[in-house]
This record gives structure tokens, sequence and C-alpha cells, in this order.
């Protein structure tokens, strides 16, 4: 099981630095065979295989890449679960190192009571802070959602 979760984590790390394979799994121009070729390819490269280089090429073959973004956003949930962890979905403004996540993760840990797998990305968009979603809660301490929140205010006061 933790060979499968690297393996989807390096799949997704190249979806996320690769604008053309963004484009590859999300375009219905391509068909099933180009799309098959290419996964296999790209995983055979990226070292990729057992069950998860199969597991890419089956879902390449019946057209449904696509999905592959939110397959590994479950399969985590479903990995952490099975770890007696909970898992988190952190979006920060800028690249957190490790120290910033090991404490996040305690932090966390005291909110939910249980250790807890955290997926970070970054979107410089939110300016400063953090979203955080861990199951049906979100917390979002972000600059950009302040600065709304001020905007709004300063609308119905005048």
């Amino acid at each position: 099981m933790a060979k499968v979760e690297a393996d989807l984590n390096g799949f997704e790390a190249l979806l996320a630095g690769s604008a053309d394979l963004t484009r590859l799994i999300n375009s219905p121009v391509f068909s099933s065979e180009d799309q098959a070729k290419a996964i296999a390819a790209i995983a055979d490269k990226a070292g990729i295989t057992g069950l998860t280089g199969n597991f890419l090429r089956v879902v390449a073959k019946n057209r449904r890449l696509f999905a592959v973004p939110g397959m590994i956003k479950a399969f985590r949930q479903i990995s952490a679960e099975a770890r007696g962890e909970a898992s988190a979905e952190v979006t920060s403004a800028h690249e957190l190192t490790a120290a910033q996540q090991t404490e996040l993760k305690a932090a966390l840990k005291g909110v939910a009571g249980k250790d807890v797998a955290i997926s970070v990305t970054v979107d410089p968009s939110l300016l400063g802070g953090l979203v955080v979603k861990m199951g049906s809660r979100q917390i979002d301490t972000s600059l950009k959602t302040k600065l709304n929140s001020l905007k709004l205010a300063l609308k119905e006061v005048g």
C-alpha cells in the first residue's frame, strides 16, 4: 500500500509540474490509444510500475484519465483511515518547510485527536495564511479571505 501511495504521489507531482500532461489527461481530443501510449511511456520513465502502473494504463484505456486527481485524493483518504489517521488538505500561499508541516500536523492532531496526514498545495493568490480542510471542517486564515471580508464590511457601512 505504501508503494502504491508513493507511486500515486509521484504521478500527482508529475501532473502538477507539467501543463502538457494536464492537457493530455483532460483533453477529449486525444484518443484512448494515444492516452494509453503516453501514460505507459510516462509511467515507465518515472518508474511507476506494478499495480499503480497497470491502474494508470487501464484508466487511460477507458478514457477516465480526467478522474485520476480525484481518485488519488480518495485513495489518500482511504489510506489515511486504514492507518488510523485523519487526512487534511492544506492550501498555503507559499511552500511550507518541513518544520512548518510538522508544527501544522501537531496542531491538527490536537484538533482531530489522532495523527493527521496532510496534502499541501500552494496557491499564491491566497497572499498569506492557510486554508485547511479536514473532513467537513474548513479553517480559512488566508489573507485573501480576510481582505474580502473587510471589503464586504466596508461596502455594508458605506
